[in-house]
């Protein structure tokens, strides 16, 4: 192949070499020149009832229902998809009884301390954190589609409802309607997340991005953390405030407060905790070391203070928990009046938290296992056990992604780990509830810290620094917010940030100029390959997004801007003219009439310039609008082509012809 070395730019400029080349000889003009079809020709209810398909039901859920003709098989289909227990029941055994029976109860000395530790996070009784840990485990065991979602109270979502809920109502001013609003936020976080299952939107979730979640559930790790301090130093009056500042303040202003009994003990149990933590990380054969720490803190705390109450009278506990099942709550939920917004605003946020935890957390251990965890299930699953939870004394659950992994390192085998765990608890609140009275207050400061500083990935954030530089602000952001002003509002920044990138890259895509690979018929961007050669007389564009009315004004004129400076460096080197622009439309997945439009406007500007334009591969959607709006009738027989290579394998063949016609 023949290069031309008065046109080789110096490697050393700012720029990237740029080669140009005659007509590339795997491009030879006698090539076949396939023809740009249309899409068959269909119905506007066919088309609309094929986007709503694809947008809705991407995964075909009903598609088991095809060719069945018997009814009893299709009612047994449709017990199976609503209840997902119809489609494993059938298949369990005793052995797989065992494991579970093993995971459940492993996972229940763990739920129990974190369940009242999670109620006083989010400013209820701790006897509400016990209920959570029973009727919702049991709705989900039916209805749940993952085998090792471990169910209740978790912290970022008690975290969240403490803190939006306490800024209007004062939980110990007003117990009974912070109550009664705690348990109305649950109701409508459940109808919320079942909604979301039913008509099948979950993709709005995906706003919440895995950078917006590092951030915000790092700052509300610190936050929580630090809030635990009036634990763990034993102070009395303390900030209700979630602010950074504000609770540091707190902390210092009130030394006199400290008491030296609560901080030996505290520090000594989170020592304790953190090192087992530490060790089943290390060692994820001894998990049962770290998921049985909790508990037996609680025991040996217990005793310590029961056995020392007369010489530690400063170190605070429980006190009177009531024995007996979940009372009913219906009757609590608060439907009419000057907070029912609140509650409103509260259940969608602690919804959209706790839906996205579950839904992470179940499909993480399901690839673990290499099985399928239906996202639209699980969502009608967590809303469903919601709805149920908050008529039966509840506060909002999901799953847990502490307790999950301990079930899935304990051999859970399917979700009966789940009613094993709400047994374990069950025989707690009937029979068990008066050992918990001297259960220092300090030891569920402690637990909370040990179970929440794990949510602190330092090492996602550093990926994001390296990977994506506006990942790693929206995370810096949501991080930050949450910290100086508040959780809400910091998790409003961070989904703000990640929806602003989200624009940024629909109104500005990328464009870029293509060269040829020597010896084939493959066109790559010269900016990233190096050997990428430009073809004399074309300016091949690729556009790398749909074209809309967002970004068909910057298309036109960032096109205008590419042609503009190779004429210029045309001029410049004394190089061969312009004469034709080709858009590679490869990547271009859709268009609309602003599109259409821009398209149109750009041919004709360039049409007045003696330049032609051309359009590579546009795909069957973008095709038919274009011929649709009789935009394409306009750019004429030689106008589109199925690919780069063969757009200019043709017209370099007509300008050969054209050349030999002037010049006999």
């Amino acid at each position: 192949m023949g290069l031309n070395s008065n046109r080789v730019e110096d490697f050393s400029s700012h720029e990237n070499t740029v080669v140009r080349i005659q007509v590339p000889e795997a491009l030879n003009p006698s090539m076949e020149i396939h023809k740009v079809c249309l899409p068959p020709k269909q119905t506007t209810f066919q088309k609309f009832k094929r986007r709503v398909s694809e947008i809705f039901f991407p995964d075909n859920p009903l598609h088991g229902f095809r060719n069945q003709t018997s009814s009893l098989k299709k009612l047994l289909l449709g017990l199976q998809f609503f209840l997902p227990i119809f489609q494993w029941g059938p298949h369990y055994n005793v052995g797989l009884l065992k494991s579970d029976i093993i995971s459940g109860l492993t996972i229940a000395s763990l739920a129990i301390p974190q369940g009242i530790s999670y109620a006083k996070l989010a400013n209820l009784p701790p006897i509400v954190g016990l209920y959570s840990s029973f009727v919702p485990p049991m709705i989900y065991s039916l209805l749940g589609s993952s085998r090792h979602l471990a169910v209740g109270p978790v912290s970022i979502a008690s975290l969240v409802m403490g803190s939006m809920l306490s800024e209007a109502v004062s939980p110990t001013g007003d117990p009974i309607l912070y109550l009664k609003l705690a348990f109305t936020s649950t109701f409508f976080a459940g109808v919320f997340q079942a909604s979301l299952g039913i008509l099948r939107l979950g993709f709005i979730i995906d706003f919440l991005s895995k950078a917006t979640l590092v951030g915000f559930m790092a700052g509300a790790a610190v936050i929580v953390s630090l809030q635990q301090l009036k634990g763990l130093l034993g102070i009395v009056h303390f900030t209700s405030k979630m602010q950074m500042p504000a609770v540091m303040s707190s902390v210092f202003s009130t030394t006199d407060e400290w008491s030296w009994q609560t901080i030996v003990m505290g520090f000594s149990f989170l020592l304790f905790m953190l090192s087992t933590r530490h060790i089943s990380m290390k060692w994820p054969k001894l998990f049962w070391v770290s998921a049985a720490a909790p508990l037996t803190s609680v025991i040996l705390s217990t005793l310590i203070v029961f056995l020392l109450k007369s010489k530690s009278p400063n170190i605070s506990f429980i006190g009177h928990l009531p024995k007996g099942l979940n009372p009913p709550s219906a009757n609590m939920l608060y439907f009419s009046g000057e907070f029912l917004a609140l509650a409103i605003k509260t259940g969608i946020v602690t919804g959209i938290l706790s839906l996205t935890e579950g839904v992470a957390v179940g499909r993480t251990f399901a690839s673990l296992q290499n099985y399928q965890v239906d996202g639209n299930k699980e969502m009608m699953a967590i809303g469903l056990m919601n709805i149920f939870g908050s008529c039966s004394s509840c506060y909002v659950t999901t799953g847990s992604f502490s307790r999950s992994a301990v079930n899935y390192n304990a051999g859970a085998k399917s979700a009966v780990s789940n009613i094993i765990m709400a047994s374990a608890v069950l025989v707690t609140l009937l029979f068990l509830m008066p050992l918990f009275y001297y259960t220092p207050n300090v030891i569920l400061a402690a637990i909370i810290i040990t179970a929440v500083i794990g949510l602190i990935d330092y090492q996602a954030a550093l990926r994001l620094w390296k990977v994506d530089k506006l990942d790693f602000l929206a995370c810096l952001s949501s991080f930050l917010g949450v910290l100086f002003i508040s959780v809400p509002l910091g998790l409003a920044i961070a989904v703000g940030v990640s929806v602003f990138k989200i624009l940024l890259h629909v109104t500005r895509p990328n464009t870029m100029v293509l060269g040829n690979i020597p010896g084939t018929q493959i066109y790559h961007s010269i900016n990233r390959y190096r050997e990428a050669l430009r073809v004399p007389s074309f300016l091949v564009l690729a556009v790398e997004s749909p074209i809309y009315f967002a970004n068909s004004t910057y298309l036109q004129e960032r096109i205008s801007r590419w042609i503009r400076e190779e004429e210029e460096k045309i001029v410049a080197n004394n190089e061969t003219t312009l004469k034709t622009i080709i858009l590679d439309m490869t990547a271009v997945t859709a268009i609309d009439t602003s599109g259409i439009e821009m398209i149109s406007e750009l041919r004709k500007m360039l049409d007045k310039k003696s330049l032609q334009l051309v359009l590579a591969n546009p795909g069957g959607t973008v095709t038919e609008k274009l011929q649709q709006s009789k935009v394409l009738e306009s750019f004429g027989l030689n106008g589109v082509y199925l690919s780069v290579g063969e757009a200019i394998a043709d017209i370099s063949s007509l300008y050969k012809a054209q050349q030999g016609q002037a010049h006999p």
